[in-house]
């Protein structure tokens, strides 16, 4: 059995240096021991029985760039596994050059945990360290010095260095912590890897903090789960503003109440000059009943469903009010909902390159759709499409009749299954009555084509380019 005693202080070379030896001699993992080095241990890196040396013949020990800043971030891991860990990845490499390719092995997922939680500690360094000033050493007075006291859960101080002396270069600094200390004097950064002990100090600045933090605290978006994730307990014994946080969140629910009793009732004072600007009448008069300019108003304050909750706000159709054709989609995208207009998103500049191929414009045309709202799902700051429910479509079919009547079209497009259904209350497969034209009440006639979106979300080019040939033949009946 092979004894390697170590620092462990997060130096990826000294790792490196004894892995590489027991390599070329070909030592297997479950013949070393690794220790961390304790005081009056020898620190040469091995102990007896055996002495290592390097091979008479020349060998080169080769490993994947990714092996490599994999353990340049593990080693820093207060795990003392981790030395065995890495060798016996080390070990396995020399047989599988794709092993770290292989996400599921074991000592590779193992791995990743350390560099993850090394990571994640470095993060909060960077986020929770805090500069208190000290009396500066230097004689000019051009310099000011500063000390900062910080807890890491693994031995990062060498490996934030640099970063610290990049974004602070301009003054002499400091940072302790028990597992090691960093110091930057204007021209050499000094690492040294003894525990330090805590500073007792406070300045000024620890005033200003609580001063910013108080103000962009929003109680309106608290979530104390996530906030106590981000900024775990163990590290605002040595924040100055979170002397603040229990009584922000204890009085958070207060705050928001008196946050809507302040909130704007009136529109700016500007807001009717930039109206008159954009064309519109300086004095807002309601328009008369039973016309499209009053059904359109009425739609923007719709709460008969519960998508009117998330929604931007409410897409109503839009076209000549004496159109001869009506186009139903399904519901706004998220480019509609934020501009309020039907069909500008990703699927509105196909259907608008297929009107143009057709020779048809679309300024002739009435375009709304069977839902005004958006439905959607919310992944990280994406919005992603969800079909509305039958529940849905029927609590807005009323919006839709209502644009019928009063458009009176002779031909109604239902692009989809979901229009096909809220304009005839029939749920059959696309596939039945695509391409048909089809008799309804009031002397006016329903064609059913598929959704632009359709189209978008196939992946084979070329049966996009079939089916794209497909709607124009559909939307052909237009012009007829």
């Amino acid at each position: 059995m092979q004894t390697i005693f170590l620092k462990g202080r997060g130096d990826f070379e000294e790792w490196r240096a004894a892995a590489r030896l027991l390599l070329l001699n070909d030592i297997a993992p479950g013949e070393i021991a690794w220790r961390i080095a304790g005081k009056g241990d020898a620190l040469a890196g091995f102990a007896e029985p055996q002495q290592l040396s390097l091979p008479a013949e020349k060998r080169v020990v080769t490993v994947p760039p990714a092996f490599v800043d994999l353990a340049e971030t593990a080693v820093c891991h207060s795990d003392p596994q981790r030395f065995d860990l890495l060798y016996r990845l080390l070990w396995r490499i020399r047989g599988d050059r794709h092993l770290m390719q292989v996400v599921s092995d074991p000592d590779v997922m193992a791995a990743r945990r350390l560099e993850k939680s090394v990571r994640r500690d470095s993060h909060k360094m960077k986020a929770f360290v805090r500069f208190k000033e000290v009396a500066s050493g230097d004689p000019t007075g051009r310099r000011r010095s500063f000390l900062a006291w910080f807890e890491p859960d693994h031995f990062i101080v060498a490996r934030l260095a640099p970063f610290f002396r990049r974004r602070f270069f301009d003054m002499d600094w400091v940072i302790a912590t028990p597992k090691g200390s960093a110091a930057w004097d204007g021209e050499q950064l000094t690492i040294n890897d003894e525990p330090a002990a805590k500073p007792d100090i406070r300045d000024d600045a620890d005033d200003l903090w609580r001063i910013y933090y108080a103000n962009i605290f929003n109680p309106a978006r608290l979530k104390v789960k996530a906030m106590t994730s981000e900024m775990p307990r163990k590290y605002w014994k040595n924040l100055p503003e979170a002397d603040l946080i229990p009584d922000l969140i204890a009085n958070a629910e207060a705050k928001v109440r008196q946050m809507a009793e302040k909130a704007a009732s009136q529109p700016p004072a500007f807001h009717a000059r930039l109206r008159a600007r954009h064309g519109q009448a300086e004095t807002l008069e309601a328009p008369p009943s039973g016309s499209w300019e009053a059904l359109r108003e009425e739609a923007r304050r719709c709460t008969r469903c519960p998508l009117h909750c998330h929604a931007t706000q409410t897409v109503f159709g839009e076209g000549p009010q004496d159109a001869r054709v009506m186009l139903v989609g399904e519901q706004p995208g998220d480019q509609e909902d934020l501009s309020g207009r039907p069909f500008v998103g990703p699927a509105g500049k196909l259907f608008d390159g297929v009107l143009s191929d057709i020779g048809v414009e679309r300024a002739g045309l009435y375009v709304t759709n069977a839902v005004k709202h958006f439905k959607y799902e919310p992944r990280g700051k994406r919005r992603i499409h969800r079909k509305p429910n039958e529940a849905e479509i029927a609590q807005c079919r009323w919006w839709l009749k209502q644009e019928v009547d009063l458009i009176c079209p002779s031909l109604i497009v239902a692009m989809g299954a979901t229009a096909y259904f809220s304009l005839t209350g029939e749920r059959r497969r696309l596939s039945e009555v695509r391409g048909q034209v089809l008799n309804m009440t009031e002397g006016r006639r329903l064609l059913v084509t598929v959704h632009p979106s359709y189209l978008l979300r196939l992946p084979d080019p070329v049966a996009q380019q079939r089916e794209r040939e497909l709607f124009r033949d559909d939307l052909t009946a237009i012009i007829q």
